[in-house]
């Protein structure tokens, strides 16, 4: 692989998708242009507290952003089009084009964050052509996936063809009838594709991909067998598995309640372009489910990865103001859980059955099938599309790995593809590919505060609080160096109600010992100049120590303290606190030894 770099080069960077599954967005540049393909987002992991959304860092964009020509949208998954509020908030994208489902999806979120007038959306049909800016012609190729209006990219550069095949698996038998367009991507095949970026999500699984009509007949049998009333809960950007559930709701004379905000978006904008096809009369309100027979009802609902605030979350707390479960009703879940989801899924599966319900899950019951092409569906790609080099995308490392074996395996030598990550900067020229520099890469988080964005101190400062708690103390102190009374103290999530008065009597007399010990060091000129500061700093650092070797854990410490002359010392910062704390050791005390409870999650809530 060649390191050389050349003014000719055209310039790859993704910014998302890489070593991890969501948030793909990555950069074409050539020259003075700049393109984008897709702007997702992922979901918080479980340390992210408060945190609604996760978006990639695009600092290398607004820094270029006079460069901007364009965006092309593959397709309307959350993980691909689901940043792009955001991103028009700090740049302008002169042209979004996309397949009409995506757009239809896409404009409400840019209506909803004020910016559908920091650009204009365009849609695309399969083999329309588009051009953007001098270097760049795309053509949108017509794939199969998990969801409908779906597309590969061909992206004509001025080193050569490059394919982006977006998320895709190969279905012969596509629920809306729409087929992969194998024969134009034979056709640059045959041309000569320079460059193929692929989905890599499944490259670790052997095989083909089922197609989606696979899970007919089992969901068939389900519905069948279910006495009483039916909740269905998958993806609501699965178009087609939501086409199959109402097909069935109709076969087996039950009516359709919709549950859930995305879920009832997306199917009102999959009828109006035709991708789900049903009867009104289909459908009725949710508020007239209890008029209705149970075995003549379906609720077809979100909450498929547990979300917390989901619909099917909150019918398995017994939250939910219109729907409760009752002893008889059938839960299918058609869907695996998302990596990181697992958990949640599986308590709002207990909840469930606890609750009476007879639920429907897992891999063996054929009740879902992935959106994401095998290792088989992989090799006819690099088959059709024969190309000269090769980047594995959207995936985890270990996926990115196993996928450039198996274009090695299909006669791509191993130094004509490179495995990347976030933020490189893969420069490919007509007979060399490399990776040349790294740009800045890395995540940003948003949450419901007024700015919108979390900084890195304030999560911290959340973390803190859900795994060690929260200690306040607020003292008063004399102009003679003394505690003007005992120190108020407040402990959250730190201790147990027995252990608060022994906590409190060791922080008081830290406290005094600490005062007979620094108050000098601190004074001058008979105690008239006191550096209050100072000693505040070595009464918080005194305490810190004393929660550190008794609890073995590391409690945000809120610290204020009033002088004689009534003066509030100001709380360090979190940061400071944080590196004082790597220096400090933690003996083990009987005290220390108990095992931290968890109830300093309910602070951090």
């Amino acid at each position: 692989m060649t390191r050389k770099k050349s003014s000719s080069a055209l310039k790859i960077i993704p910014l998302g998708g890489l070593h991890e599954i969501g948030k793909n967005t990555c950069v074409f540049e050539y020259d003075d242009e700049i393109i984008l393909l897709d702007a997702g987002l992922a979901f918080p992991t479980d340390g992210m507290h408060g945190v609604n959304i996760v978006l990639p860092d695009v600092t290398y964009l607004t820094e270029n952003r006079h460069k901007i020509k364009g965006m092309i949208v593959t397709h309307g998954h959350e993980d691909h089009i689901g940043g792009i509020p955001f991103h028009l908030k700090n740049m302008e994208i002169p042209v979004i084009y996309g397949p009409r489902l995506a757009m239809a999806l896409l404009y409400p979120k840019l209506e909803e964050a004020g910016v559908q007038n920091r650009t204009e959306l365009r849609t695309v049909r399969p083999r329309d052509t588009v051009r953007l800016g001098k270097y760049f012609s795309v053509e949108y190729i017509r794939n199969t996936h998990s969801m409908a209006d779906s597309f590969t990219v061909a992206i004509t550069t001025p080193v050569g063809v490059v394919i982006h095949t977006g998320d895709f698996k190969i279905d012969h038998t596509p629920v809306d009838g729409e087929k992969f367009d194998f024969q134009r991507l034979a056709e640059y095949g045959e041309k000569g594709v320079h460059c193929l970026l692929s989905d890599s999500t499944n490259s670790e699984v052997p095989g083909f991909t089922p197609s989606e009509r696979s899970v007919y007949p089992n969901l068939d049998r389900v519905f069948a067998n279910a006495p009483g009333r039916l909740m269905v809960t998958t993806f609501a950007s699965s178009v087609h598995r939501l086409q199959i559930v109402l097909e069935l709701a109709k076969k087996h004379g039950r009516l359709v309640a919709i549950v859930g905000r995305s879920m009832l978006n997306v199917i009102a904008h999959a009828r109006n372009l035709g991708y789900v096809k049903c009867e009104d009369s289909l459908f009725v309100p949710l508020h007239s489910v209890r008029s209705l027979p149970d075995e003549k009802l379906l609720i077809l609902t979100t909450g498929s990865q547990g979300e917390p605030m989901s619909a099917l979350t909150r019918i398995a707390k017994g939250e939910h103001r219109q729907i409760k479960i009752r002893k008889g009703d059938t839960v299918v879940f058609s869907a695996n859980p998302i990596p990181g989801n697992t958990i949640a899924v599986v308590n709002t599966i207990d909840k469930l059955m606890m609750l009476g319900a007879n639920v429907i899950y897992g891999k063996d019951k054929g009740i879902h099938v992935s959106g994401h092409g095998c290792q088989e569906d992989q090799k006819l790609m690099l088959a059709l599309t024969r190309p000269k080099f090769f980047v594995p995308f959207h995936g985890e490392h270990r996926m990115l790995v196993k996928h450039s074996q198996t274009a090695q395996s299909m006669g791509v030598p191993p130094e004509n593809m490179v495995v990347v990550q976030n933020g490189d900067v893969v420069e490919l020229t007509q007979d060399s590919i490399s990776v040349a520099a790294q740009v800045p890469s890395g995540i940003e988080l948003v949450d419901s505060s007024r700015s919108g964005m979390v900084e890195d101190n304030i999560l911290k400062e959340r973390q803190q609080l859900a795994e060690d708690g929260v200690v306040t103390i607020a003292l008063a102190v004399t102009s003679d160096g003394k505690l003007m009374d005992r120190p108020q103290l407040h402990l959250r999530g730190v201790v147990s109600a027995m252990e608060k008065a022994q906590m409190r009597e060791l922080i008081t007399k830290t406290l005094e010992k600490s005062l007979i010990n620094n108050w000098s060091e601190h004074t001058k000129s008979n105690n008239t100049q006191v550096d209050w500061s100072g000693l505040k700093n070595d009464l918080e650092c005194a305490v810190q120590r004393m929660l550190r070797r008794e609890l073995q854990g590391q409690p945000l410490l809120v610290f204020l303290m009033q002088t004689p002359d009534g003066e509030d010392i100001q709380d360090r910062s979190v940061e400071e606190k944080v590196e004082q704390k790597k220096e400090l050791p933690i003996p083990k005390t009987p005290l220390g030894r108990r095992k931290r409870r968890s109830t300093a999650a309910k602070v951090a809530s």
